[in-house]
């Protein structure tokens, strides 16, 4: 593990535009939970699949149903989470000029919190939020605070408020994805952590790498192990912490 670190390390000293793309389990060491692991969202039981409470329909049809499960599990009823060693590592990195972008599937905002300013959010955010009625903006603790009540609703014209979060049914926002796809076709390095790369089509982004220093980083094996130059089995906080010296 020590010599896989050590390459690690080594090729992060010879790039100058690295691109990091990465999955649930970067936040899950921040105590976020995920979707599929043995304590993630999808197992555990509520009225309906989690799957279902988070789609546009189900959004439409029962939001006070799908607040609830978004401000318990989403939101964690306000809990404050911090960024880890993975997040800060990638902070550095950026500002010492050899990361280019983060391209997460995560909506909690952590990358930001720990200092990176290039993060493509392919999924959305929970930190913004938006009235569907008159398109006023809410933060994260606003839209908390409205939830006081079954459904948040703008105190300024009434309408729902919705999270900028994208749901299952919806499309995914283009630029973004063409912005991530412009910057891992032009790495140097791509390095891909906590993601089982099982969803599409964000888990597609690493077949526009067209370089030869592929890092793939997971406590579990990934179906794209085989392509991967570098393969490291363990925490990402604890493997990009060492590497970068965090």
């Amino acid at each position: 593990m020590e010599e896989k670190i050590e390459k690690l390390k080594q090729w992060i000293a010879e790039s100058g535009n690295i691109v990091f793309f990465g999955g649930a389990g970067v936040s899950t060491e921040s105590g976020v939970p995920d979707f599929r692991s043995q304590d993630g969202l999808y197992n555990q039981q509520y009225d309906y699949p989690p799957e279902t409470i988070l789609s546009h329909t189900f959004f439409t049809r029962m939001p006070e149903e799908f607040f609830r499960f978004y401000k318990n599990k989403i939101l964690m009823d306000g809990k404050k989470v911090l960024p880890n060693r993975a997040h800060y590592a990638l902070a550095k990195l950026e500002q010492e000029g050899k990361l280019k972008a983060v391209v997460t599937q995560n909506i909690d905002g952590l990358h930001q919190d720990a200092g990176s300013r290039e993060v493509l959010e392919v999924h959305g955010s929970c930190r913004r939020n938006h009235c569907m009625k008159c398109g006023a903006f809410y933060t994260e603790e606003e839209i908390l605070r409205q939830m006081k009540e079954p459904v948040p609703r703008c105190p300024k014209c009434g309408g729902i408020i919705k999270p900028d979060v994208v749901l299952y049914e919806e499309s995914l926002d283009m630029d973004v994805m063409s912005k991530a796809i412009r910057y891992i076709s032009q790495a140097d390095m791509l390095i891909i952590g906590g993601t089982s790369l099982v969803v599409y089509p964000a888990a597609g982004f690493v077949d526009y790498y067209q370089g030869h220093k592929l890092v793939l980083i997971n406590k579990s094996s990934t179906s794209r192990d085989s392509q991967a130059d570098l393969v490291i089995s363990d925490s990402i906080g604890k493997v990009l912490g060492e590497a970068v010296g965090v």
